[in-house]
């Protein structure tokens, strides 16, 4: 019969420490992905207002390998718990940043970076959405002195300026895309 190891009894000590060996061997994360890592969760919850958890798991998935990883693999790479994992990705994937992915085989979804985010972001549809409801609440505002309808009018204007930019904007982003295709070629 074998010996029973209490908690806090040398042997339990003994095992969870070759536990958590193996679990740092197996872990591979390492230190400076994880600040990096860390660092973006931090970045994001300070400059947008979102979950720590959210920047986390979009640098995660900027740099793993494979690039598509499921909710468990993210779970279990970022130390996170199953909820905070599927508000992240919620939330990644409601900004156009991650997709999720169905395999045909696999049970469970998998999720990656967007291919070209960065072009659909600059293209962001809600700028057109956000100028009719900036437009309702100037009528709203119609009556009131201009110093109440300031807020709205700045914002109308920048939303305005942002639309003729893109274009060029984009145009550009396309340009530079193909000269740096052709120089590493």
């Amino acid at each position: 019969m074998a010996a029973c190891a209490w908690p806090g009894s040398r042997s339990h000590a003994a095992e969870l420490a070759e536990v958590l060996k193996v679990q740092y061997y197996l872990n591979i994360v390492d230190e400076k992905l994880w600040q990096f890592v860390d660092a973006t969760g931090a970045l994001w919850s300070k400059s947008y207002g979102l979950p720590p958890m959210t920047g986390r798991v979009f640098a995660w998935l900027l740099v793993c390998d494979p690039p598509e990883q499921t909710a468990a693999e993210l779970q279990e790479e970022l130390g996170a718990s199953k909820g905070a994992i599927n508000g992240a990705v919620r939330l990644l994937a409601s900004g156009n940043l991650v997709d999720r992915l169905r395999i045909r085989g696999e049970r469970a979804d998998r999720y990656r970076v967007r291919p070209n985010a960065w072009d659909e972001q600059v293209r962001d549809q809600g700028i057109a959405q956000a100028r009719v409801l900036i437009a309702q609440g100037l009528e709203a505002l119609a009556e009131e002195p201009p110093a109440r309808r300031a807020r709205l009018e700045e914002l109308d204007v920048f939303y305005a300026w942002w639309e003729s930019r893109a274009p060029v904007l984009i145009q550009e982003w396309e340009e530079y895309k193909r000269t740096l295709k052709d120089e590493a070629s």
